[in-house]
């Protein structure tokens, strides 16, 4: 038997990782959120800084359902700049759409991302947390 958990980062965690450059956040918020012009949730609006845009729904065809394989992992290696699939922390708002970002990753073929359930949400609400706006870096 084994742990088949998903791997987790909480803030603390995630800033010293942002901090020693060991991960590469990919917020699965709609780009106008993820860009800081529409939050709709919480106060503050934008995202952590360095992190990079994959819409959720940008995983699915015009049918709903999720693209094929080759297709995701294409998407998703434009992300990773060369890291290995590992490297990935998903979040979102509140860490529920992150976690459809995190089986597309799985179907492409690259597994091993952790998930920052805290996500936006929580991100958002820590005092002195840096925050970013406009487009991907």
């Amino acid at each position: 038997a084994r742990d088949g958990r998903q791997p987790t980062l909480d803030y603390a965690g995630l800033r010293a990782a942002l901090a020693a450059q060991s991960r590469l956040v990919l917020d699965a918020r709609a780009p106008d959120r993820y860009r800081g012009e529409n939050e709709t949730l919480d106060p503050i609006g934008g995202h952590i800084p360095g992190a990079r845009n994959h819409f959720f729904r940008d995983n699915l065809g015009a049918d709903g359902r999720f693209l094929p394989p080759a297709a995701l992992r294409e998407a998703f290696m434009a992300h990773l700049d060369g890291r290995a699939p590992d490297a990935l922390v998903c979040q979102c708002g509140s860490g529920v759409t992150a976690c459809h970002n995190l089986l597309a990753l799985e179907i492409a073929g690259l597994p091993g991302a952790a998930l920052y359930p805290g996500s936006w949400s929580e991100w958002s609400a820590q005092p002195g947390a840096p925050v970013a706006t406009g487009a991907n870096p």
